[in-house]
């Protein structure tokens, strides 16, 4: 190594870009590289969301459909073959309820929570949710558990 060859540790220096509207004497003063006139060259300028320099916008194009029910209940799903890996890995051992399911990052903590019946469950559970289906509440049961609604 020599004066030749030093050059700043990787990062430490920054470019920092041109400076502009800083006197004619940078040659970017003036316009400050906006050009004349028009809405462009203003402070304060921002474009609408979406727009399309006037042609009609992709969202006023496309026609509207459907609805949406605001008194939905969104529920998360977890399946009985979720609950078996659990007791397979020993994550769980005979009672499933909310935090068991939240610590296991199974659902949030705003979540309700409904069992569904895929897969099929082996272990006898005590299993608290705020909704089953019909199939999962009767595996639970034929697997020697107990399925709490909430």
């Amino acid at each position: 190594m020599d004066l030749s060859n030093l050059k700043p540790a990787q990062g430490s220096v920054k470019n920092q870009g041109k400076r502009i509207g800083r006197g004619q004497g940078s040659g970017k003063g003036g316009t400050a590289t906006r050009g004349h006139k028009g809405a462009k060259s203003r402070s304060g300028y921002s474009k609408k969301l979406g727009f399309e320099g006037g042609q009609m916008p992709l969202q006023r194009r496309v026609p509207k459909f459907g609805f949406t029910n605001i008194n939905r209940v969104e529920y998360q799903g977890v399946n009985l073959d979720t609950l078996q890996q659990l007791v397979d890995d020993k994550k769980i051992n005979d009672t499933v309820d909310f935090e068991s399911l939240f610590a296991n990052r199974l659902v949030g903590k705003n979540d309700l929570v409904k069992i569904l019946g895929r897969g099929e469950l082996k272990a006898k559970l005590k299993v608290s949710a705020h909704k089953f289906t019909a199939s999962a509440k009767a595996a639970i049961e034929a697997a020697g558990g107990e399925a709490v609604t909430i």
